[in-house]
């Protein structure tokens, strides 16, 4: 399978901080600055007192946020300060989930590369990652490049995630306050204003235009990066525009290609209204958590307390609503419990025969997503498809989930089938499946994301042989 993946991949920079730590920061800046920026968090990081003030904030409260970083000097004073001791690993949906795709068996996987540093490039999988070059070396060397825009002259900043996470319990002095974290969490100050606008690398563009008939899919997210307004007075509608006509084009030349598109934490529901819909009639499947699928209440109508709670009647209720009313071809929710799938049949099943087969396929999709996600989770790696079997016979299968199975049967009227279930409701198929999990997880970052690249591949491949 050839697949491309856009649009965000970036560095993380994790450093976990103490109290120790925060205090000596906060010693550095005048306590009034500080203490009016915690009163009233500026949400943005034009400053370095905008950093530390951002993550005793975060400290405080015990809660996560993610604030763009504005200014090449706090740029340069988290580098310096924090890099060399970080966790450096991947970052961004598009490049976790290129990752994946390299390590479960993909023939070739195209990811985008905003600014492909040897940082950036010593992250990737060395299995199927693909990075095309835009031009040839006669072609430099004739000097037919193209014309740079503004954000390729600015492009040779690294994209760094700068997580810093923190334990519960920590205490830390704010000026004379002793301060005890209430919750583990983290607070990021993300320098990637490239990312933010959904900048697309030349050479990945051109390959894509090249070649799009030799691809099968394109897994595409980084959208609920997207902010109201940017500094050179442009709106995300326009980006959204952007996004739609490059994939809107690619996918003119191979009427096969799938395109599923991932979605996130939006900063405002308006812009993710936007996406989804502006999207709804191109992409022939969306992602989602159940977070993700509350804030679409106004499109579903089904209130955000189940969901949130993980509610499988309520959840497939949702989906089938959000589906069906936006006339989507297939709709996948993933929770930490248990995974969904809402598809639309190729044709009009009048048998149980019939829906028992295509069921049958989109779970077994499902069983490698979860064994794929579970086996990340305890083992921080993904070595093949040998490794994935082997090491997920060691997990266990979400309780809640396997009780949320049930719950699923009776309210719609299911049928047990592989691991999972399934139903039939307007006009639409529902699929569910618990998660596996680990007892001792090396790592929670990353698993949806693993969990939906493992899935589309297995799907695409299903597809082939039907």
């Amino acid at each position: 399978m050839n697949i491309l993946c856009g649009y965000n991949v970036n560095i993380d920079s994790v450093y976990r901080i103490t109290g120790a730590e925060i205090s000596e920061l906060l010693s550095a800046f005048e306590a009034a600055e500080i203490l009016e920026k915690i009163e009233n968090p500026p949400g943005k990081i034009i400053s370095e007192s905008d950093f530390v003030a951002g993550l005793a904030y975060c400290m405080k409260e015990g809660c996560g946020a993610e604030w763009l970083v504005f200014e090449d000097s706090v740029f340069e004073f988290l580098k310096n300060r924090y890099f060399e001791k970080s966790l450096v690993r991947m970052g961004g949906n598009a490049g976790i989930m290129a990752n994946a795709l390299s390590q479960l068996g993909a023939s070739r996987v195209i990811p985008n590369v905003a600014v492909p540093s040897e940082t950036q490039l010593s992250l990737f999988s060395k299995k199927a990652i693909y990075l095309p070059e835009a031009f040839t070396q006669q072609e430099k060397n004739a000097g037919i490049l193209p014309e740079k825009s503004e954000e390729d002259l600015s492009s040779n900043q690294e994209p760094i995630h700068f997580v810093f996470d923190f334990s519960e319990g920590e205490t830390f002095s704010l000026y004379g306050t002793e301060v005890r974290v209430p919750r583990e969490n983290r607070f990021i100050a993300t320098c990637d204003h490239l990312n933010f606008r959904l900048y697309t690398n030349p050479a990945f563009k051109q390959y894509a235009l090249q070649h799009a008939c030799e691809l099968d899919g394109i897994l595409i997210s980084g959208f609920h990066l997207l902010i109201e307004n940017y500094p050179d007075g442009t709106t995300y509608k326009t980006i959204l525009d952007n996004s739609f006509s490059e994939l809107t084009s690619w996918k003119s030349r191979n009427d096969k290609l799938q395109i599923h598109l991932e979605l996130g934490h939006f900063a405002s529901r308006e812009i993710g209204n936007s996406v989804f819909l502006k999207f709804s009639g191109l992409s022939d499947s969306f992602g989602m958590n159940e977070d993700e699928l509350a804030m679409f209440y106004n499109l579903h109508g089904v209130p955000g307390e189940k969901l949130l709670h993980m509610e499988a009647e309520a959840v497939a209720d949702a989906a089938c609503r959000l589906a069906s009313r936006n006339e989507l071809k297939k709709l996948f929710i993933h929770t930490r419990e248990f995974v969904l799938n809402v598809f639309k049949p190729g044709f009009n099943p009048n048998s149980e025969q019939d829906l028992q087969r295509v069921s049958g396929e989109k779970l077994e999709a499902l069983e490698f997503g979860v064994k794929c996600a579970g086996v990340y989770a305890a083992s921080g790696k993904l070595d093949g498809r040998e490794f994935v079997e082997e090491e997920a016979l060691k997990l266990q299968e979400s309780e809640f989930g396997r009780k949320q199975i049930e719950a699923f049967l009776k309210a719609f009227n299911g049928k047990t089938l592989r691991q999972g279930a399934y139903a039939f409701r307007g006009g639409y198929v529902i699929c569910m499946l618990p998660t596996m999990l680990s007892q001792s997880p090396v790592t929670t970052v990353g698993l949806g994301d693993t969990l939906t690249a493992a899935i589309f591949l297995r799907g695409l491949e299903l597809d082939v042989q039907a």
